[in-house]
């Protein structure tokens, strides 16, 4: 069987606040030769001005475009359409396409769509969750992270940052934002943008999925568990949360261990906690040394969903210890770490954990 019909479809959102210009990036990456096998699923086409580019209407909810891209609405519940595209492929309505991305509304919260592959056995089979892209608008992103949580949840499930209309917000303005976004999500790739720019492909082709860049993808993470926001300790008494100073409830929290883990007393610990907090665990990122395993076990997650555990083939960075990256909203960052280094058997002293950032 052809790997295309066998391996499941990749499933990338895109995402945005009102006005951020994810339209105009949507756009561009449609006329991306390495995307000519995506479909789209947006909320009408006439809010991407695709009429330039379309080559043939199958229906009222379905068009090819030149570029070899499948391009549908959004008519309804989102699994519904995702299924329904889903059988059009496989009678041989449209092309075989291998991912799909789906544009959200400007103020959408992107977890209940993730929520829904999470949830749902048929969706899960077909389709796996790949990127979240957000779009963030220079020169308004700080003041729309400051009143709206919307906003702000983009941001912490994104694994891919693109910052717009770098072109008109002063270099001063770019920078606090880019220093900002590191606050609440300093795992995640940021990426400037303009409208001259060619987009990148590999915003939505590169993900911890795709072998030949996952170890790269991980080593992102460490760089970012081992950068400003939490300084390193070789002692795993000095574990280390660090909330956003601005007046945000979102932060990141570091939890680490150099000891190897049980691998099920983790996974036990992990599913406890997003069972009686998963609506404030918004992503999950990290290592895990596992006992008896000489390189790490990848864990990635948004709220619910937790991707299937990934084994690599050696440590990114050579150094065998435990480090997993939560971004939360609204949790006693200390707690959380007691828990963890009480369930995993390492002792609960938490020296220099921080108190978590206000409720904005």
């Amino acid at each position: 069987m052809n790997d295309i019909w066998a391996a499941p479809i990749t499933a990338n959102l895109l995402t945005g606040f009102l006005g951020s210009g994810k339209t105009s990036l949507l756009r561009r990456l449609l006329r991306q030769p390495d995307l000519s096998d995506t479909a789209v699923m947006i909320n009408e086409f006439g809010e991407v001005g695709l009429d330039h580019l379309l080559i043939e209407a199958v229906d009222e909810e379905v068009v090819l475009l030149d570029s070899g891209c499948v391009c549908c609405t959004i008519r309804g519940d989102l699994k519904d359409a995702l299924l329904r595209l889903y059988g059009r492929r496989q009678r041989g309505e449209v092309p075989p396409f291998r991912r799909v991305v789906i544009e959200t509304t400007g103020l959408a919260d992107p977890a209940p769509i993730v929520a829904t592959f999470a949830a749902d056995p048929m969706l899960k089979h077909h389709f796996r969750l790949g990127n979240v892209v957000t779009v963030i608008d220079a020169e308004c992103g700080g003041a729309n992270l400051d009143g709206y949580e919307e906003c702000r949840k983009q941001v912490a499930i994104g694994d891919r940052l693109v910052l717009s209309k770098i072109d008109i917000a002063a270099p001063d303005k770019t920078a606090r934002l880019r220093a900002r976004l590191a606050l609440i999500n300093p795992t995640a790739e940021v990426i400037e943008t303009s409208e001259a720019d060619d987009a990148a492909a590999a915003l939505l082709t590169n993900d911890v999925h795709d072998e030949a860049t996952r170890p790269e993808e991980v080593r992102r993470w460490l760089a970012a568990a081992h950068g400003d926001h939490h300084q390193h300790h070789d002692d795993d008494d000095h574990d280390h949360a660090d909330g956003s100073r601005h007046h945000s409830d979102i932060s990141a929290l570091l939890l680490s261990a150099d000891e190897p883990l049980d691998w099920a007393a983790f996974g036990l610990w992990l599913s406890m906690l997003l069972n009686r907090h998963g609506a404030s665990v918004l992503r999950v990122k990290g290592l895990i040394n596992v006992v008896g395993r000489p390189a790490p076990v990848v864990v990635q997650g948004v709220q619910h969903l937790i991707h299937k555990p990934v084994h690599l083939e050696r440590w990114p960075d050579d150094r065998p210890q435990t480090r997993l990256i939560l971004i939360v909203r609204g949790l006693d960052a200390a707690l959380v770490q007691r828990s963890f280094r009480s369930f995993m058997g390492l002792g609960t002293e938490v020296r220099s954990a921080q108190e978590p950032a206000s409720s904005a």
